[in-house]
């Protein structure tokens, strides 16, 4: 069953430049391995070594965040997207200034 999956910039130069690929699988954990499977280079940077999601690594189905449904074994049907999505963070220091006068 084929579905999509969007993948934002960072991600692109491991699929060719491609900003959505189709790849098939019954859960999440299924669709990743075969995005690994046909995208080498996706793989490092979507699963961590114990085979979880990496930390700073959001993926949704259908813009429901996969780690407050079943994680990997979220069930994904024909017609589905998955959105990879690396977190933001960080930001910038308040800036002090010195008082006028």
């Amino acid at each position: 069953m084929p579905i999509e999956v969007r993948l934002p910039t960072v991600l692109r130069s491991h699929a060719g430049g491609r900003s959505t690929v189709q790849v098939d699988g019954s859960t999440i954990r299924e669709v990743l391995e075969e995005l690994a499977t046909s995208y080498p280079g996706l793989k490092g940077q979507i699963i961590a070594d114990n085979g979880a999601l990496h930390r700073f690594v959001n993926v949704y189905v259908n813009d429901d965040d996969v780690r407050y449904l079943d994680n990997l074994d979220t069930k994904v049907s024909s017609g589905d997207v998955v959105s990879i999505l690396p977190a933001v963070a960080g930001g910038c220091r308040a800036i002090q200034r010195e008082p006028e006068g």
